[in-house]
């Protein structure tokens, strides 16, 4: 039967195979000595097979402290994890390995196998940046330890990278309060501050130029929502981030619009300062207005104690 269907016999003796393995696992497991389990450890490793090697390094590690061998196993351990893409449990081994043999020939691939590992355990953009910002520092403080190191060149591809991840992640996030500014005052707030941290954080990046003018148009639309008191300022500021744009993207795709912007915030300028002037006025009037009020109380009271003392 197994001749007219090899595909079935195939699968038999490839399940009689696995079973065979993952007895001889077990039973190297229960029964192995520390010698032999290191042996076997190596030779899962070697195999692909990391796993197990995994398994069998944790076992005998802590069986192997003093012993010269123990430094061999960590370091494989950690790469067990590494190739398993377990990058968290790699990345703790790895320095861990470093802290405890600074002076090991393997020392140096350790801190750069760790900052790599925070490296490849890093998120996309849109998530969470806090783990990119310790792989960066776990790969700057990799080149400021070993300048020369043939890991180098990798650290400082994948600070690139990093970097530029952190600078979508800034720009999203100024987009969005920019994009949402319409649901509360702050927001509006918020847009020009994200767009100002941006522009000191990466005065190199691509997007400088359309963020430069989201500046212009935020605090536009900030002074254009605020309360008659503020706008004179924040149009004078609107005035002053287009003056800043213009002269460094006088032909910006973005001219025609930000000149809107700019014709907008001088005529809401001078109507803020009509408006203030017409307070200060009005303050000036009442002013003078109580101060009538009390002289000519006092001049009443003066005239009524004459008559009251002949």
């Amino acid at each position: 039967m197994f001749l007219k269907r090899p595909h079935i016999a195939l699968l038999f003796v490839s399940i009689l195979l696995l079973s065979a393995c993952s007895s001889k696992f077990m039973k190297l497991q229960k029964k192995g000595t520390t010698e032999e389990k290191y042996k076997a450890a190596n030779d899962y490793y070697k195999e692909g097979e990391y796993y197990k090697a995994g398994i069998l390094f944790e076992e005998i590690i802590p069986l192997l402290k003093g012993d010269s061998l123990a430094e061999n196993a960590q370091f494989y351990n950690a790469y067990a994890q590494y190739k398993q893409k377990q990058y968290s449990m790699s990345a703790y081994l790895f320095k861990s390995f470093y802290a405890t043999y600074a002076n090991s020939p393997m020392a140096e691939e350790a801190f750069y196998m760790y900052a790599n590992s925070m490296f490849k355990d890093s998120p996309n953009y849109n998530l969470d940046q806090s783990s990119t910002l310790t792989a960066i520092d776990a790969l700057q403080t990799f080149i400021n330890s070993y300048p020369t190191s043939k890991y180098a060149e990798s650290c400082n591809q994948d600070l690139r990278d990093l970097r530029h991840r952190l600078e979508e992640k800034a720009y999203e996030k100024a987009k969005l309060y920019y994009k949402t500014s319409g649901v509360t005052i702050a927001n509006f707030k918020a847009a020009v501050v994200a767009i100002d941290n941006f522009q000191k954080d990466f005065p190199d990046s691509e997007y400088i130029e359309e963020l430069s003018f989201l500046k212009v148009q935020s605090q536009y639309d900030l002074a254009l929502v605020s309360f008659e008191n503020k706008q004179r300022e924040r149009f004078s500021d609107a005035l002053k981030f287009y003056e800043d744009f213009i002269d460094k993207y006088p032909k910006s795709k973005y001219l025609k619009q930000a000149e809107k912007v700019y014709d907008g915030a001088t005529k809401g300028l001078e109507k803020a300062v009509k408006y203030e002037q017409e307070v200060k006025e009005l303050k000036a009037k009442e002013a003078a207005r109580v101060a009538k009020e009390k002289e000519d109380a006092a001049a009443k009271k003066e005239e009524k104690s004459g008559k009251s003392n002949p």
